[in-house]
Parts: structure tokens; sequence; C-alpha cells
């Protein structure tokens, strides 16, 4: 892969897709081609699977099960989109990708981290992220961003902005740990601020790590 895959991961209302269109924005002012993507998602077929899983309708299905479309979902968008971009030399910005299944499906969902494992061999293979973002918010806070968003644009909340507040905190804290687990690979951002400095703080740490890689 020559070109450079960056995921940004958090909870709710972290302000993620703010994030990457940012970034993509400033990364293309410094020439490089820039991919923007999410997950589930970035193919037909991806997005129908999240329409599916969002609207609640793969709940009944249990933690694994949801995985299981999850994993689909991404086997498809990672060959048909984010592989393809990175061997063209582009640079690939993603809302979302494993750690958010590790987390939502496994930590906080019950299912086996050798289930998780297998299905993310096959969905990914070696389409591991450079650098991964986590958005760092107390869940109370996203919770609120949410509601003020679907009051604004009329919309509902989904399979799980629905969740109780005990177990959105439980994933944040989840997210946290894996990146203590992996300094190098991962990068822990301060959501908790105006949009302006989040967006500051992570130009710095991408023109740290990955612009000289890139020069």
């Amino acid at each position: 892969m020559s070109g450079k895959f960056i995921t940004f991961e958090g909870g709710e209302g972290a302000g993620k897709s703010t994030q990457v269109r940012r970034l993509a924005a400033r990364i293309g002012q410094s020439g490089h081609r820039v991919v923007t993507t999410r997950e589930p998602g970035g193919t037909p077929a991806a997005e129908a699977i999240r329409a599916f899983i969002l609207g609640g309708r793969a709940r009944e299905m249990g933690s694994a099960g949801e995985a299981v479309l999850f994993a689909a979902a991404r086997a498809d968008h990672v060959a048909s989109v984010i592989r393809p971009a990175l061997a063209d030399g582009a640079w690939v910005l993603c809302d979302r990708f494993t750690d958010s299944t590790q987390v939502y499906q496994g930590s906080e969902g019950g299912t086996a981290t050798a289930v998780l494992d297998a299905l993310e061999r096959v969905a990914v293979g070696v389409t591991r992220p450079d650098l991964v973002i986590v958005l760092d918010l107390p869940a109370e806070a996203g919770l609120r961003r949410v509601r003020s968003r679907h009051a604004e644009t009329g919309g509902r909340p989904d399979r799980f902005d629905s969740d109780e507040l005990g177990l959105h905190e439980r994933r944040r804290q989840a997210f946290l740990a894996l990146a203590d687990r992996d300094p190098a690979r991962y990068a822990v951002v301060d959501a908790n601020r105006a949009e302006d400095e989040v967006a500051e703080d992570i130009w710095g740490i991408v023109s740290g790590r990955l612009m000289r890689q890139a020069a």
C-alpha cells in the first residue's frame, strides 16, 4: 500500500464525520489525493447493511449477528474502495473501522474476541490503519450533541444512540483502553473542545506522524 489509511473512532456525538471532512481538506491542500468514507457503508451493499443495522432490525440477532453483518459490509468496502484507493496512492480517511466492532460488539456486546478476530482477518486481511484517531468525549456530552442534532434535523435516535448512558460511557473507556495498548498506532484527542481546536490537534498528529513518511 502506497497511500495512508487513517480511521476515526469514538462514541456517539464525538464529531468524527466533521473532523474527517476537515482533515481531508487539509491533506488535500498538501497535494495528496484524499478519499473519505465511513463504516458501515462506502459501497451500495454496505450502505444497505448500514440501514438494516442502524434501523434496529438486526438487534434481535444479537451482537454476534451484528458483527457478522459488519464484517460482510467491511469486506466489500475494503475490497471495493479502501484497498484500491491506497494502492493508487490516495490517503483514505474512514469514519469508524474495526475498532468500533471490537468495542460495540466485543467488549461491550459480549461477542468472543476470537470470533471478532476471525471475522476481521477475513474482512480486512492486511489492510490496517496507519493511524487511529480516537475522539474522546464524555458520553453525556456526546449524547447531548446527538439530541441537539436530531432536534435540528428532525432525525430519530438510531440503534446505538438509544442505548443507556452507562453503556455509552463503558464504550468510551473501551476505546481508551485500545489506544492505551498501542500508543504508536493510536492517538487520543480531547473532543470536548471547540471544533477548530480539535482540528488543529489532529493536524499536528497527522503531520508529525505521517506527512514526513509520505514526502
